[in-house]
């Protein structure tokens, strides 16, 4: 029998955590591994620019739009299954499919091979997240669900830490070759071959995923499909409508945010390329530690703040989100302006600590607000409309102001304070709008689990 939400509030069976946080482990071990696929090309801007002839514009469409056409659009029609299908498989799934699509990435020969090897990994990604959240939230009773969360967001930093720190050892070990031989593939270049070895990971994780038991679908529900024959979207879009307010203000408010997330750190490592003359192993070395010490302080932080505010404030949420982005917003827009790359470094710090923090507690907001049987639904558009505005814009954004605006490589630093400060201001206010509908949305909510 698991251990769900409902077992633990309805009195039945005290509530059990080990399996529940194995489950959790297990599914943020998974979370780092598509992190590392994912971000790992930021690493080889510039051999990749190199070796296909590409400008910064065109890179930035391999960070960015090629991963969140597919993560986006099939994320969406993954989740609306996960609502109704067993959830554990399209995980399974989706993890075979992204490390399949990331070993792609250094068989790619050509700037389109890449980008559609690219828009296979966003496809396999896409599977990933609202299907994780919404067991998580089955798995756990209210009071803990914040802190559940907080660990499994951990995987954005420490994924993107061990990108930076695995990716940048072996771009280091092989960067004095033309060529790397890798058994049963041949020749290929450094940063095709960082491509293939960066997807091992993901086959075991995809086994242990097996052990992971689909939970009982647990708290407030539509009542719109209680089996898995109903696939109609009318009474999420109801439900959405009726919290116009709530859900516009986080999906956009975040939305604005991750244009600054994604905007900055694909340009990091480039950034004390071209600033301060660092090479990739540099960068990936202390960057990297930064983002696995005190991302996963800033996601623990965010989560313990939710819950222990959350018990006082319908609010407080979103109340511990607005203080993490007041924490991350001085340390993006100054870091790039620092006259030496260990001051740049230090700003940094509070800026990945804040940056963990909105993600986690976005995550968890919507999840307490959510009917059970729509809580991939919701969490897949909420990916749907960050990674549009964030990936599709943010990488972009900065790369366009340097290519079109500034002209000049070495002027990447000042893109990245504009883009930085105009999105962090912008997300600031859409947050503290949105904050008063969502405690309506939690009262709400509230009362009528009480009432079921």
């Amino acid at each position: 029998m698991n251990a769900g939400s409902a077992q633990a509030e309805g009195g039945g069976q005290a509530w059990r955590p080990a399996y529940p946080w194995y489950v959790v482990t297990l599914l943020t071990l998974a979370y780092v591994c598509s992190f590392i696929d994912r971000q790992v090309i930021t690493l080889m801007i510039g051999p990749i620019k190199q070796d296909l002839g590409l400008t910064d514009t065109q890179v930035s469409y391999l960070i960015g739009l090629s991963f969140a056409l597919f993560y986006t659009v099939f994320g969406f029609l993954i989740a609306i299954a996960a609502d109704r299908l067993n959830r554990r498989n399209i995980i399974l799934a989706g993890i075979l499919v992204w490390t399949v699509m990331t070993a792609a990435c250094g068989l790619a020969r050509s700037y389109g091979q890449l980008f559609l090897a690219r828009m296979g990994v966003g496809f396999g990604e896409g599977a990933l997240s609202p299907s994780a959240l919404s067991m998580i939230t089955d798995y756990f009773p209210r009071e803990r669900l914040g802190r559940a969360i907080a660990v499994y967001s951990t995987g954005i930093a420490i994924g993107s830490g061990i990108a930076l720190l695995v990716g940048g050892t072996i771009i280091e070990l092989v960067s004095g070759t033309e060529t790397v031989t890798l058994p049963l593939i041949g020749a290929l270049r450094p940063w095709q071959a960082a491509f293939v070895l960066v997807s091992l990971p993901g086959l075991p994780i995809a086994l242990l995923m097996l052990t992971v038991r689909e939970p009982r679908r647990c708290g407030p529900t539509s009542r719109a499909h209680p089996g898995t024959g109903d696939w109609s979207l009318r009474p999420a879009l109801a439900h959405l409508f009726a919290n116009w307010r709530t859900y516009s203000g986080i999906y956009f408010g975040m939305s604005v945010l991750t244009i600054m997330a994604y905007g900055i750190i694909g340009w990091i490592p480039e950034h004390f390329r071209r600033s301060y003359d660092w090479s990739i192993g540099q960068v990936s070395l202390w960057y990297g530690l930064i983002l696995i010490v005190f991302g996963p302080l800033g996601a623990f932080f965010g989560g313990w703040l939710a819950d222990r505010w959350s018990r006082r404030y319908d609010d407080g949420y979103l109340r511990a989100g607005l203080a993490g982005v007041a924490l991350l917003l001085p340390g993006y827009a100054l870091f790039a302006l620092m006259p030496s790359p260990w001051l740049s470094l230090l700003f940094l710090v509070p800026a990945s600590v804040g940056g963990a923090m909105p993600t986690t507690i976005a995550s968890a907001a919507l999840m307490r607000v959510a009917p059970s049987d729509m809580r991939a639904t919701v969490s897949a558009l909420f990916y749907f409309v960050i990674s549009i505005v964030g990936l599709g814009v943010g990488p972009t954004s900065v790369a366009a102001l340097t290519d079109y605006y500034f002209q000049d490589e070495s002027m990447l630093r000042y893109s990245i304070t504009v883009v930085a400060t105009l999105a962090g201001f912008a997300a600031l206010a859409i947050l503290a709008w949105a904050r008063p509908h969502f405690g309506a949305s939690v009262a709400a909510s509230r009362a009528t689990a009480a009432r079921g």
